[in-house]
């Protein structure tokens, strides 16, 4: 193999790939990265075993050939270079990187060794908006677990409602459930979540369509040059729905900025507490107040104004309320619950597409 690419494509190559690349795996192969040639184009790509990425750049290549190589070696040692062309020449197993007055020599391991996720036959095709993706995305991974003894709660929930296709995260004490595109075909996805993280890394600067390509046990996105490769989660995914109230007895409605101040004061005296904050609603006084309680410090009572129906009060973990807040886009929200012992709800008035679920704590 020998081929050239500037210094800009590579280590951004490398940066996209690397960090699935992991040292702690039982197989030394998977912390090193695949280099190789495909056409006109180079490739650099990394696996983990139930995550693979993909990145195509540019290069002129004079000769084919393939090598891994130490993911965090080659980053770090790339992204020091200076920009400009880097030549890289393979000898055997040692691969040689030369630009204006760097020398060096990076040993590698066979390119037959590096495993490979089977490639998706006779899979679905779709495509979304990535703007679209990313915002729901972020709205609904905040409430996926991370125990990994109930594995279905691991991942987001792709899959469609009525031709609608929705992506739902819960850990089963919160639960986000995000409409995203009108869809015909039918999908039942469970995505992992370090998976749906990578993405959206990926897409963080990118603007165009997403293409997506799944069978029943793996997804593949294509976002420009870059392609990420998962495999499923098998299993299904609770019913969830019959869990979300339908009516709600007490609702406020207030500014997202208000009830996002009132929690963060809140919550400062909370953290001794388990997170644990009292939310009170006053339809008399039209208003909704927070109480919280630092026994070794003191407590605090927060209020704010809102347009109220009904009273009551129930406690919740302000973390939870805090993560909702923050990644709704509305100017207001809907608070709603009924009574101390079921789940409350976080809406957008403008906008019914996302919900937010949260369990109440014993108070």
């Amino acid at each position: 193999m020998k081929i050239q690419v500037t210094q800009e494509n590579l280590n951004k190559a490398l940066n996209s790939v690397a960090r699935v690349a992991s040292s702690r795996n039982t197989l030394p192969i998977l912390a090193n990265v695949l280099i190789k040639t495909v056409g006109t184009r180079l490739s650099i790509s990394a696996t983990n075993l139930d995550i693979a990425i993909t990145h195509y750049i540019g290069s002129k290549v004079t000769s084919e050939g393939s090598i891994t190589i130490p993911a965090r070696l080659v980053q770090d040692f790339v992204s020091s270079l200076p920009s400009g062309i880097i030549e890289l020449k393979l000898d055997e197993y040692k691969l040689h990187f030369s630009t204006g007055t760097y020398r060096s020599t990076i040993n590698g391991i066979s390119s037959e060794e590096f495993p490979v996720l089977p490639a998706i036959k006779d899979g679905k095709h779709w495509s979304i908006d990535s703007t679209l993706l990313k915002k729901k995305l972020q709205q609904v991974i905040i409430a996926a677990s991370n125990d990994d003894t109930r594995p279905v709660l691991t991942g987001v929930y792709f899959y469609n409602d009525s031709n609608k296709l929705k992506l739902v995260a819960t850990d089963s004490y919160r639960l986000a459930e995000a409409s995203v595109i009108d869809i015909k075909h039918d999908v039942n996805l469970l995505v992992p979540i370090n998976a749906t993280q990578e993405l959206l890394r990926i897409i963080s600067d990118y603007d165009g369509e997403i293409n997506i390509t799944n069978d029943d046990q793996q997804i593949l996105f294509s976002v420009g040059d870059i392609e990420l490769v998962a495999r499923l989660i098998d299993g299904k995914y609770p019913n969830y729905a019959s869990l979300i109230p339908k009516k709600f007895e007490t609702s406020a409605k207030l500014t997202k900025a208000e009830l996002l101040n009132i929690t963060k004061v809140s919550s400062l005296f909370a953290r001794e507490n388990a997170g644990s904050i009292t939310l009170e609603v006053d339809e008399n006084e039209q208003s909704i107040s927070i109480h919280s309680i630092a026994s070794q410090l003191g407590e605090n009572i927060a209020n704010a104004k809102a347009e109220v129906k009904g009273d009551g009060s129930i406690t919740l973990n302000s973390r939870y309320l805090l993560d909702a807040l923050h990644v709704m886009t509305g100017d207001e929200i809907i608070f709603s619950f009924n009574g101390k012992l079921e789940p409350s709800l976080l809406s957008d008035p403008k906008d019914p597409e996302y919900i937010h679920v949260i369990m109440p704590l014993k108070s």
